[in-house]
């Protein structure tokens, strides 16, 4: 998995700041979670090819993590994309976009597909062979979902030198690949675990946009790899985290302790704070593995 940070501070774009999205690339697949204003500029500046880009999962209505999506559409548009494009997000999200291109008579020429999103229980809302996408439930003021990414176990890996001991040709490498056992010529069964490793471990990310602190999402994180959830404030702020349904970077640390993930990583950080290694130092002083989103930082894992 790769992660890269499109934009991540909080309320309005500044001159070197960017509001809420960012690309999460799974085996050779690349997914845009939100898409505040400027997201297509940031894109451009990290070479991303727009048409590999097939899935956007939005988070909730909000401009500084939707306005910038009617804008990415209509670039799609003028790049003569032929892909379909799938959106995922609350209900009104259809709505909204639609209005935009009826109104400026810019219709696309590709199939535009809307997945809206009402639930308040964690649903799967994509899956192919490689991977699924369930929604986090969080607390905001309004209707709002975080994102789960996880990866479907992959194949066995061959033990070439052992299987061309024994002779067992290149037709029979994909079954045992999925897991089968091999019979030779002479009758020997030769079991699976003989002739190939463990897959690498499927990784899990989960995106955990705005939200007060909330322990409900807990269960549906359980271990994930990489945890990223808004630190919006300090805890020298935390009393304006009720009132405006955001957590502090204190609270995003407590809520990768409890929920024993391996990473954190923290964002959407208030503008008024002038240095983001603030948000890392408190949140340590509670869990151990804690990053800084940046716009333009890109995460391997």
């Amino acid at each position: 998995m790769k992660l890269t940070i499109l934009g991540c501070y909080a309320a309005t774009p500044r001159t070197m700041t960017n509001p809420t999205a960012q690309l999460i690339e799974i085996k050779n697949q690349m997914f845009l979670i939100d898409c505040g204003e400027g997201t297509q500029v940031q894109l451009r500046k990290k070479k991303i090819k727009f048409s590999k880009i097939n899935h956007i999962f939005i988070s909730h209505l909000h401009g500084d993590h939707f306005y910038g999506l009617i804008g990415l559409i209509s670039t799609f548009m003028l790049l003569n994309r032929q892909n379909d494009l799938h959106v995922y997000g609350p209900k009104g999200i259809k709505e909204v976009i639609l209005l935009q291109l009826r109104l400026s008579n810019s219709f696309t020429g590709y199939n535009l597909y809307f997945h809206e999103l009402e639930s308040k229980e964690s649903e799967v809302v994509y899956e192919d062979e490689q991977l699924t996408v369930s929604t986090i439930p969080l607390v905001h003021r309004v209707y709002t979902n975080g994102y789960l990414f996880r990866e479907k176990p992959g194949e066995r890996k061959l033990k070439i030198g052992a299987i061309e001991d024994l002779g067992i040709e290149s037709c029979f490498y994909q079954k045992i690949k999925n897991g089968g056992n091999i019979t030779l010529d002479d009758g020997t069964l030769i079991q699976n675990t003989a002739i190939t490793n463990d897959p690498d471990p499927p990784k899990s990310y989960a995106f955990c946009s705005d939200t007060v602190y909330s322990e409900a999402v807990i269960p549906i994180i359980k271990g994930v790899d990489v945890l990223y959830h808004e630190s919006t404030f300090l805890e020298s702020e935390a009393h304006y985290t009720e009132r405006t349904k955001h957590s502090t970077a204190k609270e995003a640390a407590t809520i990768a302790l409890k929920a024993g993930v391996k990473q954190l990583i923290l964002g959407h950080y208030s503008t008024r704070y002038p240095d983001i290694n603030q948000f890392r130092e408190e949140a340590l002083t509670v869990f151990p593995q804690v990053s800084c989103a940046d716009d333009g930082k890109e995460f391997e894992f």
